[in-house]
């Protein structure tokens, strides 16, 4: 049998009210040649008999059960068992326009390129919101690199990659954590591609509110603080080759301070001792509002429930008015 062009890879856990959503704009697709790993991981609903009976009424199905394992080793069998010369990821919470495929393949042909990159959108409750991944420069490999440091998303589901450059390379998901995997792959991919393209339409929406286990939920506590200090620093070790050390220390501050000021049940002395090092670094974050600069440097010299309080007030009221 013929290999499809593009493999599309699901990891599926607890996803069974809304993984219908998901499969079938994947399986709506303009583009015709491609398949769909859906990887159960260990889930405890009835996701994993839904993937048998996509797979059951869709040759172009293909799904694999395994013990729980987390979100990277189940990628890491998708990626191991694709069989197209592109791939891209989607969550089992998230959709997908019809076109997505279509567009994306069409571009990498017409540039031969190792990579596309794409627009999404962000779906929250009942808006949606358009964000840009436009590079500074696409056709510059180094600014690209540059870019995933401090300004475009990590994610692996609005990014097009050609299998041979991860698959040679021996790259893969680092199972042993379970947050910024995706944009760790991705940098670390980066260092064996030559060529990058951008297509300025967006495709895969992000659901932020539908799934009650996603990581972004959750709160940021002193484990993941500790956790999140060292995925910091494989992302660091990824792309040290790039020499961009300001930029490398400015991605560092960022990753380790946006969830926690969402998030934290940490006292503002207690996020203090744990940020203080950082009160500097926002400064120079273009992509941050100059709202959120003061505020990360007022919460990182002690005053962060002042800080957050007047946030989540500005916040509700611009949702009042929107």
């Amino acid at each position: 049998m013929k290999s499809p062009v593009i493999s599309v890879i699901v990891p599926v856990y607890k996803a069974e009210n809304y993984l219908h959503r998901c499969v079938d704009s994947i399986l709506a697709q303009t583009f015709t040649d491609f398949e769909v790993l859906l990887v159960d991981d260990g889930s405890p609903d009835r996701s994993g008999e839904i993937c048998d009976e996509y797979a059951q009424k869709d040759d172009r199905v293909r799904v694999f059960h395994k013990e729980n394992g987390g979100v990277s080793s189940a990628r890491n069998v998708g990626i191991d068992n694709a069989l197209g010369e592109y791939t891209i990821h989607a969550d089992p919470d998230d959709w997908v326009e019809p076109n997505m495929l279509e567009e994306l393949y069409k571009k990498a042909q017409e540039e031969d390129t190792d990579m596309v990159i794409c627009d999404f959108y962000v779906n929250e409750n009942s808006k949606q919101y358009y964000k840009s991944q436009q590079p500074t420069k696409v056709i510059d490999i180094q600014i690209v690199r540059k870019d995933f440091i401090n300004k475009l998303h990590g994610s692996t589901c609005n990014k097009l990659v050609r299998a041979s450059c991860y698959k040679e390379n021996n790259i893969r998901f680092n199972e042993s954590i379970s947050f910024c995997e995706d944009k760790l792959f991705i940098c670390e991919i980066l260092k064996f591609i030559n060529c990058v393209s951008y297509l300025n339409k967006a495709f895969y929406h992000y659901d932020q509110t539908i799934n009650e286990n996603s990581l972004v939920k959750r709160t940021f506590t002193e484990r993941n603080y500790n956790d999140r200090l060292y995925v910091c620093e494989l992302l660091k070790d990824a792309l040290s080759y790039t020499g961009y050390t300001k930029d490398l220390e400015m991605m560092k501050s960022f990753l380790m301070i946006v969830d926690a000021f969402k998030f934290s049940n940490f006292t503002s002395k207690e996020f203090k001792k744990h940020f203080y090092e950082y009160k500097n670094n926002y400064w120079g974050m273009y992509f941050l509002s100059f709202r959120l600069k003061l505020f990360y440097y007022l919460s990182c010299i002690g005053f962060y429930r002042f800080a957050f309080n007047i946030e989540h007030y500005i916040v509700l009221v611009k949702q009042k008015l929107s």
